[in-house]
């Protein structure tokens, strides 16, 4: 196992934990419509006790998914959730906001009353998908610091990395491609969340609402998704020199990329394949309730595919739109050979977690929502 390896592995390992996040904000995609799909408080709450059952995982997930920056990108780290914390600390509070809703909406003492949390609830399946959606963009468009390794020899500030500018990750957000894409991850936690309930509800009612609001959701996704496809195929894209380390503008960087990495091609093609599969036979199939697994499969091939395509063949996978050369590669900004080695045998022991997970998830779903589990006290 070289250096170069061991590197390339965790930044596969870090993008599938990003593309499993993506795809387990289904829960913020049906909180996001709990007054849509549910039009009394009974719908309501079994629409929350349905993703009730999940939100841990999606949670979990995003702390995972720092937890792993941090130790095998800890450059990254420093720069992205030191610098840009205004954004990171604005999603953090939207999850926050969402484990305070599930655990006190129906408590005694409850003085905001049910109503309000389910906003908060609402609030975070927007803010959550955006944000989120808006974070993952910049791996593409860039972010606004500058890193200065010499500044460790600094005795009185030895922070090697800054934000070069006041709003901390905010302006990221007066990018339109940025916004675009965050939008665009907003309406497929939403497609996702749909097919979740239609799959995991019993209700004839809210599952013929989801399957009308489908297509409300999944049809701005995929003109949000295709129009950001093509910007960022006839993008120019961030390239380095591995012997060098040198960073330059390289012309449509992101389509040779393609090119060159064939494979990450075809099964990007697979994933967006299953997504249109997933969603179209749920819609002109009424007795069709199990679109949330090709959908989410193909979601979390295409965001594994984009990602690696962001960090992998000579790619600066965070640019720095400050300076060009303090841009971030997963050679630049990786831990130590020996850290990542270690970790690497701490991996194998995934595949046993994941196989936990699925159990859960399997036992957790045996039976699914129903009204009548809504007369049992100890539900959301």
């Amino acid at each position: 196992m070289t250096y170069l390896f061991l590197q390339q592995y965790w930044w596969f390992l870090v993008s599938l934990l990003g593309a499993l996040l993506v795809f387990l904000m289904f829960v913020q995609g049906a909180n996001s419509l709990i007054f849509s799909l549910g039009r009394n408080e009974e719908e309501r709450r079994m629409i929350v006790n349905s993703t009730g059952r999940k939100w841990e995982l999606t949670f979990t997930t995003l702390v995972t998914f720092g937890g792993a920056f941090f130790a095998s990108f800890p450059l990254f780290y420093s720069t992205s959730f030191g610098g840009a914390y205004w954004l990171w600390m604005i999603i953090l509070f939207s999850f926050v906001l969402q484990a305070v809703s599930y655990e006190f909406q129906n408590k005694l003492g409850n003085i905001l009353g049910t109503r309000t949390f389910q906003w908060f609830l609402i609030l975070n399946g927007i803010l959550g998908p955006l944000l989120l959606g808006g974070a993952v963009a910049t791996f593409f468009e860039g972010s606004n610091f500058v890193v200065d390794k010499m500044n460790l020899a600094d005795s009185m500030q030895p922070v090697i990395s800054r934000w070069a500018n006041g709003s901390h990750g905010l302006d990221a957000l007066l990018n339109f491609w940025v916004v675009a894409f965050g939008i665009a991850v907003c309406f497929l936690a939403r497609t996702l969340g749909i097919l979740y309930v239609i799959n995991n509800v019993n209700d004839e009612n809210i599952r013929s609402r989801g399957s009308v609001q489908l297509l409300g959701a999944a049809v701005p996704f995929v003109v949000l998704f295709v129009a950001y496809l093509v910007h960022l195929l006839l993008k120019d894209g961030y390239a380095y020199d591995p012997a060098t380390g040198v960073i330059v503008m390289e012309p449509h960087k992101y389509l040779s990329n393609l090119l060159e990495m064939w494979y990450v091609a075809a099964l990007l093609l697979v994933g967006v394949v299953l997504v249109l599969y997933g969603v179209i036979r749920t819609v002109v199939s009424k007795t069709y309730v199990k679109g949330i697994w090709p959908v989410g499969i193909g979601v979390v091939i295409v965001v594994l595919m984009l990602l690696l395509c962001a960090g992998l063949n000579n790619t600066a996978y965070y640019p720095s739109t400050a300076d060009l050369q303090s841009s971030l590669t997963i050679e630049n900004s990786s831990s130590s050979e020996f850290t990542l080695r270690t970790m690497f045998y701490v991996s194998l022991l995934i595949p046993f977690v994941l196989a936990y997970i699925a159990y859960a998830w399997h036992s957790l779903d045996r039976k699914k929502i129903d009204k009548e589990e809504m007369k049992q006290e100890d539900i959301y």
